[in-house]
């Protein structure tokens, strides 16, 4: 999943990040290459704890749909930072999914030219939907 990240650079100071989607989520680095880095770690970190808590994931908007926020006028740049989420949760476990020829040669191309994988794609898709609803049904011990 990508997530559209604010670095603001204030004179002095490291570089800071922000991320929208993503309220209370913000890191730091002395150049914009560390802050990007530390960013992806803050974001994995923050959307492990959700998932942990059993919270939905709060669906990652286009950067476009940020641009127009007043409260990100301030912004030096703007990024994007991949994160792969199928990592996330702890223990994989290995399922049988059918899909229609057609789908799966779609799924297949758009992990080809995206360098992920049909795993990696089917969970970003879940957790987005299930941010999308705002589903945070979960199973419990």
């Amino acid at each position: 999943m990508r997530y559209p990240v604010v670095i603001h650079k204030d004179s002095g100071s490291d570089y800071g990040v922000t991320v929208p989607d993503l309220p209370g989520c913000f890191s730091a680095g002395e150049t914009v290459d560390e802050a990007l880095s530390m960013a992806k770690d803050a974001i994995e970190t923050h959307v492990e704890g959700l998932l942990l808590e059993g919270d939905s994931l709060p669906e990652a908007l286009a950067l476009e749909d940020h641009l127009e926020n007043p409260d990100l006028a301030d912004a030096a740049y703007w990024a994007l930072v991949e994160v792969d989420l199928t990592k996330l949760s702890g223990k994989t476990r290995r399922i049988n999914v059918t899909v229609p020829d057609l789908l799966l040669r779609q799924i297949d191309a758009y992990v080809q030219s995206h360098n992920v994988t049909r795993s990696a794609l089917m969970v970003q898709g879940a957790l987005a939907e299930i941010g999308r609803t705002g589903d945070s049904s979960r199973e419990t011990a």
